[in-house]
């Protein structure tokens, strides 16, 4: 959800959730980083995800995005299935995949 929604977040808030959730570094690591409070990250880290489900509530790209994976892979087996993947149809799912 971070990448989907990252450019609707502030700066800090984008910062905090990729040190903590992409680089895996500790609380502290990032307190320590900033010179602010384990706590205040810990705040901080919690009000971005808020923020980023209130986005995803609202918005559903995540969602979306899910679904349309589904459906692609759906489609794909089926093609397999009935091996009648012709040049146009293949064109018309590569279309989909690249979609975003």
């Amino acid at each position: 959800m971070i990448d989907i929604y990252d450019s609707l977040l502030t700066e800090k808030q984008r910062s905090y959730v990729s040190l903590y959730y992409l680089e895996d570094l500790s609380l502290g690591e990032i307190a320590e980083e900033y010179e602010v409070s384990r706590q205040a990250v810990y705040d901080n880290i919690k009000r971005t995800e808020a923020v980023l489900e209130n986005y995803e509530e609202k918005l559903g790209v995540l969602k979306k995005y899910q679904e349309r994976e589904q459906l692609i892979e759906h489609l794909e087996r089926r093609l397999q299935e009935e091996q009648v993947l012709d040049n146009e149809v293949a064109g018309l799912l590569q279309q989909l995949k690249n979609m975003d």
